[in-house]
C-alpha cells in the first residue's frame, strides 16, 4: 500500500471512531484516551496527523462540506444538466443539520464554545470562508449549465445561504418545539431563490 493510501486510510480511521464516539458520549465527554481505544491506534499514532482532538472535530466538518461538494459533483456531471439533480444533494446535507443529532451539529456547537482558542477561532474562520467559497461555486456551476440564472449573485447568495445554514444548525441545537420553519423549508426556500433570481 502506497504511504498516500495508507494517510487515507489511517485518517479514515480516525475520523469513523471520533465519530462514533461524538454520537455516543457528546464532545465534551470524548479524550484522546478513547479515540485510541475506539480507533486501535497508538497516541504517538494519533499525534502524528493530529494535536489534539479539537483537530480531529474540525476535521470531521471539512468532511461533511467534502461529502457533500463530491455528491454534488456526481450530479452535475449527469447529462443533460438539470436544476433539480443538485440541489437533492445539497437539500440533503441541509435536512442534516436540521436535526439536533447530526453529528457535525454537535461538533460545531463545541466548537463554537471555544472560538476563543486562536486555533479552533482559526479553523472555524477557514470553515466559513471553505463553506462559502463552495456554496459560490455551486451556484456559479448552475450558472454554467444554464439551470440557474446569471441575475443570482453568486457572491452574496453563498453568503446568505451559508449564515442559513448555521443559524439552522445552532437553532437545531436548541431545545425547542418543532419550529414552523424548518431545513426542508429552508432548502425549498434556497432553490426558490436559485430558480427565480
Amino acid at each position: 500500500m502506497r504511504q498516500e493510501e495508507r494517510r487515507e486510510q489511517t485518517i479514515r480511521l480516525l475520523l469513523e471512531a471520533t465519530e462514533a464516539l461524538v454520537r455516543e458520549k457528546g464532545c465534551h465527554a470524548v479524550t484522546m484516551k478513547d479515540i485510541m481505544t475506539e480507533s486501535g491506534m497508538s497516541k504517538g499514532a494519533i499525534f502524528h496527523y493530529v494535536k489534539s482532538k479539537d483537530e480531529l472535530f474540525v476535521w470531521l466538518l471539512q468532511k461533511r462540506l467534502d461529502d457533500t461538494n463530491q455528491q454534488f459533483q456526481l450530479e452535475t456531471e449527469q447529462v443533460p444538466a438539470t436544476f433539480e439533480g443538485p440541489m437533492s444533494r445539497i437539500a440533503e446535507s441541509i435536512q442534516a443539520f436540521g436535526h439536533s443529532q447530526d453529528v457535525t451539529n454537535k461538533v460545531f456547537m463545541y466548537l463554537l464554545g471555544k472560538e476563543e482558542d486562536p486555533i479552533v477561532g482559526e479553523a472555524l474562520r477557514q470553515y466559513d470562508e471553505r463553506s462559502v467559497a463552495m456554496a459560490r461555486q455551486w451556484i456559479e456551476v448552475g450558472q454554467q449549465h444554464g439551470v440557474i440564472p446569471q441575475a443570482v449573485d453568486a457572491a452574496h447568495t453563498a453568503e446568505l445561504f451559508v449564515m442559513l445554514t448555521l443559524g439552522l444548525r445552532v437553532r437545531s441545537s436548541m431545545p425547542l418545539k418543532t419550529p414552523a420553519f424548518g431545513a426542508r423549508d429552508l432548502a425549498k426556500l434556497m432553490a426558490r431563490m436559485l430558480q427565480e433570481g
